[in-house]
């Protein structure tokens, strides 16, 4: 119940102050939703298969946000930002769809 709270929460702050991504950070922010997205899908997988552990996802999630961020920016320093940010948009869009299907098998039994 908490963390539905602290998500309607943010929405509605969010929605209110209209924050702003600085310049330098945007090419990063899609990457970095991305990545969060497959640790919760990971996370919603765990709990179905009875083994989630709130400490694996905290440490899954920041490290799926740090290890994305870290390649699209040596991918920036390269000169092919864009190639790194899809291929890290690719690989865990796969996880993602990965996971969903093994929910969707799992509460469908399908």
């Amino acid at each position: 119940m908490i963390p539905a709270i602290g998500l309607l929460v943010g929405i509605v702050l969010g929605l209110f102050l209209q924050p702003t991504v600085p310049v330098w950070l945007q090419p990063y922010l899609p990457i970095a939703v991305v990545a969060a997205l497959d640790a919760v899908f990971g996370a919603l997988r765990s709990v179905l298969d009875g083994l989630f552990n709130d400490r694996i996802f905290v440490i899954s999630f920041l490290s799926n946000v740090l290890v994305a961020a870290l390649i699209v920016f040596l991918g920036d320093q390269l000169g092919v930002g864009s190639q790194m940010s899809t291929g890290v948009v690719v690989v865990l869009s796969m996880r993602i769809f990965a996971n969903v299907a093994a929910i969707r098998r799992h509460l469908l039994k399908a």
